[in-house]
């Protein structure tokens, strides 16, 4: 299956089904999925989305508001439906992706929709809502199948049979004992495969990976995937079990991850929407930029300071445009794997040595071979080997500093509690640029007057 993009025909489509009321709209909407048609909302009004969730049934508009970006505000267009339209919505979705959804409205908001389910619905929501978002408790869902270890297979059967009537789908039992603490897991496969007479305490799998609600979404994001899980447990401090992370919102959470990565890196908040106006991204990036101008004049007064080194050999302008540019290159490379060496592993001090140990000869080593490029340039078109020695040293020089500022200003950043992302672009920039500068200038300066 193909990927959907949004294209002019399908808006235009929509847009004259609308007008041609309910049955020819709901003729249009059969050929789109749920996923497609929240793609679709992304360009229409308001009053548009709001028409096509009230024609659609309860079930299927749950599906298009939970597929709905956050940029999109569902939550919006969830708290201005009627009531009882929102009440069967709310109901239809499964607990986390309500939640989700809520969470964005004010307190009153949040309340005014609460109200009108069911006592164990807004229990469960509202418990949900106590969470951090980007935690483990703020991406589980409270549906779960759960057994007790003391059942006989019979009885684990009946017991699944009578809670899943209310879920779409599971992939793994859990299994609790009389006070409802947590004892493993076990599979429904190995429940079917089991003798009539076997019992689930020994089908049981007891060393089952958990998380505990406080635990970071990375960090699910990360066990889930290490340990080829489809969904992983929330346990609490006591051991009782309190629901189910699947991995389906792991996807979501390494796909918001890495985004966020990218921006950071970038000098970009992340608090800007992607489909945000001008004046939001005006507001995000500019302070970003004024630091980063803040910086460029540090390395401008090092160019200044070597002016008359400058007049008396003017090639060396082309060539420091030269050697700034590959170092910031090559620091950007050795920054990204880092930074996301640091969002997947918690690396110890002798993972942290090596990996600036592994930058730093990397560093060597593409600057030596493209010195050795920018040697024979100068040698060859300018006439001069001592300045393409000089060359050479200098962008040697200047990508062995940028393979050890790369990996390490965001390890050091991390130590002391600094999101590494945030400022070490800005940071790595500064020092490939100044030393940079100061090499090409300093070596020249020595070796050429």
């Amino acid at each position: 299956m193909q990927s959907f993009e949004i294209d002019k025909n399908d808006i235009l489509k929509v847009k004259n089904a609308i007008l041609a009321g309910d049955e020819a709209l709901l003729k249009v909407l059969e050929e789109y999925h749920a996923s497609e048609i929240a793609i679709l909302f992304e360009r229409l009004s308001m009053g548009e989305q709001q028409y096509i969730i009230n024609l659609l049934p309860s079930d299927l508009a749950s599906e298009v508001i939970s597929e709905m970006d956050e940029e999109s505000h569902p939550e919006d267009l969830l708290f201005q439906l009627h009531p009882d339209k929102r009440t069967e919505i709310v109901e239809e979705l499964d607990y986390d992706d309500a939640t989700d959804i809520i969470s964005y409205l004010e307190d009153h908001e949040q309340d005014e929709i609460l109200k009108d389910l069911s006592d164990e619905d807004a229990s469960n929501i509202r418990a949900l809502l106590t969470y951090d978002e980007k935690t483990a408790g703020g991406l589980m869902n409270t549906d779960l199948i759960c057994v007790n270890v003391n059942f006989t297979k019979k009885d684990a059967i009946d017991e699944i049979i009578r809670q899943s009537e209310e879920m779409e789908e599971f992939y793994t039992i859990y299994v609790v004992d009389d006070v409802e603490r947590f004892m493993g897991i076990v599979s429904l496969k190995d429940i079917i495969k089991a003798k009539h007479n076997a019992k689930i305490i020994d089908l049981v799998k007891v060393d089952a990976v958990y998380v505990s609600p406080e635990t970071d979404q990375e960090e699910v994001a990360y066990l889930i995937s290490q340990y080829n899980l489809t969904s992983i447990p929330v346990i609490d401090r006591n051991h009782k079990l309190l629901g189910r992370v699947t991995f389906d919102d792991v996807i979501d959470v390494m796909e918001e991850e890495s985004t966020e990565d990218i921006l950071k890196i970038s000098g970009v908040s992340e608090d800007e929407e992607l489909s945000g106006n001008w004046v939001e991204a005006v507001k995000s990036r500019l302070p970003w930029l004024i630091i980063n101008l803040a910086t460029a004049f540090l390395a401008s007064s090092v160019v200044r300071y070597f002016d008359p080194t400058i007049k008396l050999i003017p090639s060396l302008a082309a060539y420091m445009t030269i050697i700034a540019g590959m170092g910031g290159n090559a620091a950007t490379q050795a920054l990204a794997v880092t930074v996301r060496r640091i969002s997947l592993y918690d690396l110890t001090d002798k993972q942290a040595y090596n990996t600036v140990l592994k930058e730093l000869t990397v560093g060597f080593i593409n600057g030596a071979v493209n010195g050795l490029i920018v040697f024979a340039f100068a040698f060859f078109f300018d006439d001069n080997p001592m300045l393409g020695l000089v060359i050479f040293c200098a962008m040697t020089g200047n990508l062995v500093i940028a393979g050890v500022t790369g990996a390490g200003i965001p390890l050091i950043l991390k130590r002391v509690g600094i999101d590494p992302a945030i400022a070490s672009s800005i940071i790595i920039t500064t020092f490939t640029d100044v030393f940079g500068f100061l090499l090409i200038l300093g070596l020249a300066s020595k070796l050429l007057l």
